[in-house]
C-alpha cells in the first residue's frame, strides 16, 4: 500500500491519500481525540503524540498537528497508523449514527434562500475545499448573515478568513442579493 501526502494551505495540516475509499459518502470531522469514539481509524491516528485533529473525506484523511510538533517526527507514525488500519480490515466508522458531514437543517421563512446557499456551496465551494483537505458546511442564515462551519484543513487555516470573505462571501453575494455577510462558526 502506497499512501501519498499533500500539503494543504494550513501548515499544521497534511492530507493523506491512501488510494482507497475512506468514506463512501460525506465527511467525518474529529476535532479532538474524545470525538473519535466511533472511528477506529481516527482513534489510531490520535494515538500518535501531538495530533490535534482528524478529518475524513471520500478518498483522503487530513491530520492536524500541534504547533510545537514537527511533521518529520509524526508523519511516519501517521502513515503507519493509516496503513495498519486499512490492512486490519476494521471499519473506518462504527455503528449507527456515525458522523457524516452535511449541512444543518434550516426551518423558517428563508427556505428558498437557504436552498440556493446550500446548492452553491455543494457545487462551487465544497469540491474546491475538498482538494485542500477540508470541508465547509452550512450552519445557519439569519438577517443576511450566512454562518458556515469549517472542518479539516480549513479549521484554523491562516487563509480561511480570506477564503470566507473574499471567496465564499463574494460568490454568495453575487448570486444571492439577500446575503450580506459570511461568518465562521465553531461547533
Amino acid at each position: 500500500m502506497f499512501i501519498q501526502t499533500e500539503s494543504t494551505p494550513n501548515p499544521a495540516t497534511l492530507k493523506f491519500l491512501p488510494g482507497l475509499t475512506v468514506l463512501e459518502m460525506g465527511t467525518a470531522d474529529f476535532p479532538t481525540a474524545e470525538t473519535a469514539v466511533k472511528s477506529p481509524l481516527a482513534r489510531r491516528i490520535f494515538g500518535v503524540s501531538g495530533i490535534t485533529g482528524v478529518f475524513f473525506g471520500t478518498d483522503f484523511v487530513t491530520v492536524t498537528k500541534a504547533e510545537d510538533v514537527a511533521w518529520e517526527h509524526v508523519k511516519p507514525a501517521i502513515l503507519g497508523a493509516i496503513m495498519e488500519h486499512f490492512q486490519s480490515g476494521a471499519p473506518v466508522l462504527e455503528g449507527e449514527g456515525a458522523p457524516a458531514g452535511g449541512h444543518a437543517a434550516h426551518d423558517g421563512a428563508d427556505g428558498e434562500i437557504v436552498k440556493q446557499i446550500k446548492d452553491l456551496l455543494d457545487t462551487r465551494v465544497r469540491p474546491a475545499v475538498a482538494q485542500d483537505g477540508g470541508d465547509i458546511t452550512f450552519h445557519g442564515f439569519d438577517r443576511g448573515v450566512v454562518y458556515l462551519h469549517m472542518q479539516g484543513a480549513c479549521a484554523g487555516c491562516p487563509s480561511s478568513t480570506l477564503t470566507l470573505k473574499m471567496g465564499i462571501e463574494n460568490l454568495l453575494r453575487h448570486y444571492i442579493p439577500e446575503v450580506i455577510e459570511v461568518r465562521p462558526v465553531a461547533v
